[in-house]
């Protein structure tokens, strides 16, 4: 089961890096970038759900708290995408309480090891737990944001779609080639290549965002969903 679980973890990872690089290709929105958008989710939420039990399995808070954090960035993006304006459900409340509970756990591991170094997980810089926090609290406001006003809309809900989907882009990328070079060549570990190709997705992200939040590119999207 074990074995199972690890390869589907790395299938889906690798799969996930792919299918996110093409639909960063195609035009936002259209028929392409939605499909390339599904396989994506898919093989996002295996990799992330296999390595969250693989981490239960192993005794590894850290990736638990890893590969629930990408579940719940994916879901809620996807889902996003998936609904129209204006539109909320029960599963948004569920959402954002796992994004509390998540996000404060997260912060409490923190303040742990900062309290008390003998608690630090080899390998886990103690910037990490304050950063996933940061971003799934910030998630957890979006959430309770959208729930206070009905719904989200817009632009406004292109940007929450995209920057959650490019984090758990981020997530598979860095992960991959910034996180596990020890399973490259020798002689090509700690190739500036891979430090690139990590923090691709975040490049990427902050050039949508700008794109979507000041041209008439986010108008036209939004345009273009409502036919």
């Amino acid at each position: 089961m074990t074995t199972l679980l690890l390869i589907l973890h790395i299938s889906g990872g690798i799969v996930g890096i792919l299918s996110g690089a093409v639909a960063m290709v195609f035009r936002k929105g259209f028929r392409w970038h939605a499909l390339a958008g599904q396989v994506f989710v898919v093989a996002m939420l295996t990799m992330a759900g296999c390595g969250a039990v693989l981490a239960v399995i192993k005794n590894q808070p850290s990736n638990i708290l890893g590969g629930t954090s990408t579940l719940y960035l994916v879901t809620t993006a996807w889902l996003t995408a998936r609904r129209g304006d204006g539109k909320t459900g029960v599963f948004d409340w569920g959402a954002l309480a796992f994004a509390l509970i998540l996000g404060l756990t997260q912060m409490g591991l923190g303040v742990r090891v900062v309290l008390n170094p003998a608690t630090a997980v080899k390998g886990v810089p103690t910037a990490a737990y304050f950063i996933f926090a940061s971003v799934i609290l910030l998630g957890a406001t979006g959430d309770i944001r959208m729930l206070a006003r009905g719904g989200v809309f817009g632009k406004k809900r292109l940007v929450r779609h995209l920057w959650r989907m490019c984090l758990s882009f981020f997530i598979a990328s860095g992960s991959f080639f910034l996180g596990q070079q020890k399973v490259f060549p020798a002689e090509w570990r700690g190739a500036t290549i891979w430090l690139v190709l990590g923090f691709l997705p975040l490049l990427l992200l902050i050039g949508w965002l700008l794109r979507v939040w000041f041209t008439k590119y986010g108008r036209q999207l939004v345009v273009a969903e409502q036919r």
